[in-house]
């Protein structure tokens, strides 16, 4: 058989999706139709590969019936394509146990590699094409919304709980998804958040509110102990979430580590820029924002050195602050952390592709339409379709087709708890550092400074997460070879969040070189050869490199000052 003949049908399937594809593309943002169709155009031009896709995906469905047959006459027998370990889709047993289930999750993915082999097969073979990854994107997207999971008839555990209710949990379901089309705009909901509340069971760590400006309100945090460090520390967490990520719950908040282990914190947060705000730029955060929060904690404290400690853009605009004293000749900043945090973004994972010049072009107009402001539905969107599995189609059959409640959990309510961004500061971070990762390259300039890393020569811990989505832990890897200080870096384990959300307990481990080893030199490969798994929290390795580096034990200093009274309690009105 010619390879002509079996890569026909393509051009033909290729052509009969362009107007669906041509449609999608003015109402997609990121472009992501016309890069899938550009994907498939180019697979058609490579018939070796499509003939490979072809018998793969023949075989497996030619050993498919022997397979289903066995399991119906109750012979034990292997899976064709076995689900991926870290699937938890098919975990019932029933798509193991009956023959016409287990056919059923075969058939989806054997059609789940063919995709995947489509588009290896129209594959540019560099891994940062931004058309093979968009449509590697919008494929996933797809796949995962197919999954006979979502649908009622061909989910086992949804039909044993409707005969179980006698249809009340189908009932309850619709129930559900109307109440999502109407007060979420179709996406099922997450997190059960009305037993949480902020001040109460969110962001509890006692503390007042020392210092308020346009744009931010630094919250002093009491101390816990009868001394504490000389070197306070100040916090600061991305505008793009709300700091209490930070301080989440109680037993699992960072900040209240860090009050307990004796150091005097300070953090920032943001306000909720509205339209009034959106002529705000980068240099509006780092001067208002972290610069004006050091002026602050150094009046209040005496403190002739600070420790500085940003979470992922905030982690970024720390680092430029640094910077940007650094060129100043400013040495206030005793040491620097970072904790899943970008500073070079030529390799920024699967955001990349949000930042590409016709994507920040739409983006711009979306803006425009609200006021100068990107809406805070759209970030969150986002985060959320880069783990569409985990965020948004696991809770289609609880929720949407057995009727159940949401969980109630406080990650997943900070994660709902979104913010806008404005549109000045935005388009900037996003062409400035995504686009063009001027920052690494020592081009940026901020604060009438041009910014050079390698004058940032204090010591920096710098921490990186497993399986972080947002922030590739080997890309977090890349600022130990920026700085002109000593480095120690650590992999924990966890994800974006998870990795922060540390607290001690059985399940955290995280990956080091002996202390005191300078991790400025090497790659991130030849750096995870040489480290070795310890069972515990970074937070604990943290705090030991921090006490050496923390001064003198000494009186804790009174909660503001003469200058800089407090005005409330913590968490604040801004978080609100």
């Amino acid at each position: 058989m010619s390879t002509a003949r079996i890569a026909t049908p393509h051009p033909v399937l290729v052509e009969a999706m362009a107007p669906v594809i041509g449609y999608l593309g003015k109402n997609d943002p990121l472009g992501l139709a016309p890069a899938t169709l550009t994907v498939l155009q180019r697979a058609m031009k490579n018939p070796m590969a499509m003939v490979k896709a072809y018998a793969r995906l023949g075989q497996g469905l030619v050993h498919l019936p022997v397979a289903a047959v066995a399991k119906g006459v109750g012979v034990e027998t292997e899976p064709v394509l076995p689900p991926e370990p870290s699937d938890r889709r098919f975990t019932e047993r029933t798509w193991n146990d009956n023959a016409a289930f287990f056919a059923l999750q075969q058939i989806y993915l054997l059609a789940s590699r063919f995709a995947d082999d489509v588009l290896k097969a129209g594959s540019s073979g560099d891994p940062s094409d931004l058309e093979d990854r968009k449509a590697s994107f919008l494929v996933g997207l797809a796949v995962e919304s197919l999954s006979p999971t979502n649908f009622p008839g061909t989910n086992p555990e949804v039909l044993i709980r409707a005969f179980q209710t006698g249809g009340l949990s189908l009932v309850k379901g619709v129930a559900n998804v109307l109440e999502d089309y109407v007060e979420r705009g179709g996406r099922p909901q997450q997190v059960d958040a009305s037993g949480f509340a902020l001040g109460e069971n969110l962001a509890v760590t006692p503390g007042k509110v020392v210092f308020r400006n346009d744009l931010i309100e630094l919250i002093q945090y009491a101390p816990q102990t009868e001394q504490v460090h000389e070197v306070p520390i100040l916090c600061s967490p991305p505008w793009i979430n709300k700091y209490y990520v930070m301080d989440l719950a109680p037993e699992r908040s960072l900040v209240e580590w860090m009050v307990r282990h004796g150091r005097t914190v300070f953090m920032i947060s943001y306000r909720d820029p509205g339209v009034e705000l959106s002529h705000l730029t980068m240099n509006d955060y780092l001067e208002q924002g972290v610069l004006s929060a050091l002026d602050v904690v150094e009046e209040i404290t005496g403190a002739p050195k600070i420790d500085v400690l940003g979470l992922c853009l905030g982690g970024a605009m720390a680092t430029m602050a640094v910077a940007n004293l650094a060129a100043k000749g400013d040495k206030r900043v005793n040491t620097l952390t970072t904790l899943n945090t970008l500073i070079d973004y030529s390799e920024p994972g699967e955001l990349g592709i949000f930042t590409d010049d016709e994507t920040l072009k739409r983006m711009k107009t979306r803006m425009e339409d609200h006021g100068g402001v990107l809406p805070a539905k759209d970030m969150s969107t986002t985060f959320d379709l880069l783990r569409a599995r985990d965020l948004v189609f696991r809770y289609v059959p609880s929720r949407w087709l057995m009727g159940e409640t949401s969980p109630a959990f406080d990650v997943l309510v900070w994660n709902g708890d979104s913010v806008r961004m404005p549109a000045t500061m935005h388009t900037e971070y996003l062409e400035s550092l995504y686009g063009q990762n001027r920052l690494a390259r020592g081009e940026y300039e901020l604060g009438g400074q041009q910014l050079d890393l390698k004058k940032v020569k204090l010591d920096m811990y710098v921490v990186g997460a497993i399986n972080d989505h947002i922030v590739p832990w080997t890309s977090s890897f890349a600022v130990t070879g920026l700085t002109g200080g000593k480095v120690r870096y650590v992999l924990s384990n966890g994800g974006h969040i998870a990795g922060v959300v540390n607290p001690p307990g059985p399940k955290p481990w995280f990956e080091a070189l002996p202390a005191g080893t300078d991790d400025s030199k090497g790659s991130a490969e030849s750096w995870r050869e040489s480290a070795t798994r310890h069972a515990g929290t970074w937070w604990e390795d943290w705090t030991a490199w921090g006490e050496k580096r923390a001064g003198k034990l000494v009186a804790p200093p009174k909660m503001g000052s003469r200058k800089h009274r407090p005005v409330a309690d913590a968490p604040g009105d801004y978080v609100r």
